[in-house]
């Protein structure tokens, strides 16, 4: 999963300047940030901005796979999630983005939109899988540390977010890596916390 933080202004001025130059014997001379392969640039920089127009342009001018990673194991998708962008998430699930595809630490773009509190992307997600079976697939689907999304929605206590999962089917008692169900990522006192624990114990008594 590609870092939000890294858009913030956080980076200091000789990590920035690093990165955007390289030393040679003629002077600085600038270099590109990012090692996104030349033809998914444009289509990752559109999905870094939120840029409906030029993600289209790049979706209708791209030479290779909608669902190739374009940074850090990321698909367009992912990045548009992550980041909270609704219309380009839209756009690329109209051009056939898989909504299964992972990134690098195997989680897919529910994850992102859920690690962001993005509740109108997180439907969209779920509302765009073709079947129920899909729908269980996205919901119980885990990353390298066995988070599910509800796991991602809780940590950011996005109650929203986990209201919309739990509506869908996702488990409030499926534990992590770690053995840490959804409600013990939430602090304690709230709201976030007492709906996954309402729903946990739901569960347990069925």
């Amino acid at each position: 999963m590609a870092v939000p933080g890294r858009l913030n202004g956080l980076m200091d001025e000789d990590e920035e300047g690093d990165a955007l130059f390289e030393e040679e014997e003629d002077g600085l001379i600038l270099e590109p940030e990012s090692d996104t392969p030349p033809h998914l640039r444009d289509l990752a920089a559109a999905a870094e901005v939120g840029d409906v127009d030029a993600l289209r342009h790049a979706l209708d001018n791209l030479s290779g796979s909608i669902d190739e990673p374009v940074e850090d194991g990321d698909t367009a998708l992912h990045l548009t999630c992550l980041y909270g962008y609704l219309s380009c998430v839209q756009l690329l699930l109209e051009r056939g983005a898989s909504l299964e595809a992972t990134d690098e630490d195997g989680a897919l773009p529910l994850h992102d939109a859920c690690a962001g509190g993005f509740t109108a992307i997180v439907e969209l997600l779920i509302n765009s899988a073709n079947n129920p079976e899909s729908v269980k697939r996205l919901l119980e689907s885990v990353d390298v540390e066995g988070d599910t999304p509800l796991h991602h929605a809780a940590r950011g206590e996005h109650i929203d977010v986990i209201r919309s999962l739990l509506a869908a089917g996702a488990s409030p008692t499926k534990t992590n890596s770690y053995g840490k169900i959804p409600s013990e990522l939430a602090d304690p006192d709230t709201e976030a916390r007492r709906i996954l624990e309402a729903a946990a114990s739901a569960v347990s008594c069925q």
